[in-house]
């Protein structure tokens, strides 16, 4: 009979206890959770927190009863693990309650402990009515005190997804809300170029950005907490939440002396095994290699998470013969009224490993624009020069998250932008275009492969020298009344062949009009005429939202 312990009852831990004992019936199965509940929805807690999950226990999968009754696993909450003997197999744990130490032997060990929630030493951090998110006692934390000061102003430090997420929620809740970011950009995993779509929508919500900037200290007192920013700028709130990102908590495995990578995540190979064959680790925790990078990473999702304890318990009962993929990092987030989604590798972490990348955006909408209620969104697709997919955003309303399902699909599959161009979806008005928007990525992106047209970004353009191109807004005279790029000059596209007389030969002609569909025709035109032409990447909209920042 085999012995197998677990660290960590959350979203890895669960599953994988569970997988367990679907496949081996006889084992004794123990599950050690430091926190006070096991097996809940982690990625539900902010939903809570502004009551769109209104009932608390519907955050909750299992429970250790019900799960040693369905599953016949042990699973002791509040149970910190101490130490690994890796020698004697065996680890010390302590049950937080009485202080009681126990001492457990495995043949086989997994360790899913999760991420912690970084708290930098910053003066005054520790003040009243600053908290992070972590777990249910931290929710019920941030749920008690919203509701006793009656908050009306709330702080979130940090603006990746949870960030985003914590202030959609505690607005919910009557709160004015001000977002403190570091970087330029909220959502760092997003390019710029996307965020900046999204910057536009949280503002318009009546949130404040704070971007570029950081937090020197915290001070409490009764009128709440203020944080002195590195602008010199005070900002005052009943609650701070912090949202700085996470860290994998890997303390236990590094005593151990397990080997460990970037971040001090548990490396493992293949087969989610650690560096002692006895010992398995999956989600949060670990570090794997990226499939596109190719250097062993952290991958903060709950998705990951599961199906590596699926396949680490499989490896664990039937030997080393399931292999873990990888994960290319398809994610969503909810943004207010809008959806923003990626998979796969941004271009700026593409430039910044030095590897070759193209990229092109569009502005589709949702379903058929004639059918009532289409919303628009804007795709950008990343590619290898030779037309491999290796990322893609998206940020919109309806069906965004349906457009990355599909990419991050055919990325799995090594799919190239033709495979996109050719993709095949159920159409009919409410639901889709003839032409779907992977369609249109797909298109592009084939087009710029194939040397049909050439592109040039916002950031290219403004490198230029003012004398060495001319740039070209193709929108109609009514559409340019109500705002053009600097230095632009308007030739609408039905007008290009007459007035192709007008453009200037011996310089680089850059193109835009709303979202880059008319400037690719009125780029054609001037390419078939001899002239050096460019597409603008991501029209008007793009180009817009960047310069506003």
């Amino acid at each position: 009979m085999s012995r197998y312990l677990i660290v960590g009852g959350v979203a890895g831990g669960a599953s994988a206890a569970a997988r367990l004992r679907r496949l081996d019936e006889r084992a004794e199965i123990t599950v050690y959770e430091r926190g006070g509940f096991m097996s809940y929805a982690n990625c539900g807690l902010p939903y809570h927190i502004g009551g769109v999950i209104r009932e608390r226990n519907a955050l909750f999968v299992q429970n250790a009863s019900a799960f040693k009754k369905r599953f016949n696993v042990d699973v002791f909450v509040g149970h910190e693990v101490i130490e690994i003997d890796r020698v004697k197999k065996s680890m010390s744990v302590r049950d937080i309650a009485s202080e009681k130490m126990i001492a457990d032997t495995y043949d086989k060990l997994i360790l899913s402990p999760g991420a912690a929630p970084i708290r930098p030493p910053i003066p005054g951090i520790d003040a009243k009515g600053i908290f992070t998110l972590r777990n249910v006692a931290d929710t019920d934390a941030i749920v008690a005190y919203a509701a006793e000061k009656k908050i009306s102003r709330a702080l979130v430090v940090g603006a990746g997804f949870i960030g985003v997420e914590m202030a959609e929620n505690l607005h919910a809740r009557g709160a004015s809300i001000a977002i403190v970011e570091m970087l330029d950009q909220v959502l760092p995993p997003f390019d710029r170029d996307m965020a900046v779509l999204v910057h536009e929508h949280i503002r318009a919500k009546g949130v404040a950005l704070h971007l570029g900037v950081s937090v020197t200290s915290f001070r409490g007192d009764a009128s709440g907490v203020t944080a002195v920013l590195s602008d010199g700028k005070e900002l005052t709130a009943d609650m701070v939440i912090l949202s700085i990102g996470v860290a994998p908590d890997t303390a236990i495995a590094k005593a151990a002396g397990l080997d460990c990578g970037e971040r001090n995540a548990i490396l493992v190979n293949e087969y989610l095994q650690t560096s002692d064959a006895s010992i398995y680790a999956v989600g949060d925790a670990i570090a794997f290699c990226h499939p596109i990078f190719g250097k062993a990473m952290p991958t903060y999702l709950a998705g990951p998470a599961n199906k590596q304890a699926r396949i680490a318990a499989d490896n664990i009962v039937l030997g080393n013969k399931k292999k873990y993929p990888g994960s290319i990092g398809t994610a969503v987030v909810k943004v207010f009224d809008s959806t923003a989604a990626l998979t796969g590798a941004s271009e700026k972490m593409l430039v910044k490993e030095k590897i070759p990348c193209r990229s092109w955006i569009v502005h589709p909408a949702s379903h058929a624009s004639y059918y009532p209620a289409a919303a628009p969104m804007s795709l950008k697709i990343v590619f290898s020069p030779e037309g491999k997919i290796l990322g893609a955003q998206a940020v919109g309303g309806d069906g965004v998250d349906k457009r990355i399902d599909v990419i991050a699909a055919y990325m799995k599959m090594g799919g190239s932008v033709r495979d996109l161009a050719e993709f095949e979806q159920a159409y009919a008005p409410p639901y889709s275009s003839a032409k779907d928007p992977v369609n249109f990525a797909g298109f592009v992106a084939e087009n710029i492969i194939d040397g049909v047209m050439k592109d040039m970004s916002y950031d290219e353009l403004r490198a230029l020298p003012k004398d060495a191109y001319v740039l070209v807004d193709v929108r109609t005279s009514a559409e340019c009344a109500r705002g053009m790029l600097d230095g632009a000059v308007n030739i609408p596209v039905d007008d290009m062949r007459s007035r192709i007389g007008d453009v200037p030969k011996g310089k680089k002609i850059v193109t835009y009009c709303a979202v880059g569909l008319r400037s690719y025709i009125a780029a054609r035109i001037l390419m078939q005429n001899g002239f050096d032409a460019y597409d603008l990447k991501g029209g008007y909209r793009t180009c817009d939202a960047l310069r506003r920042g």
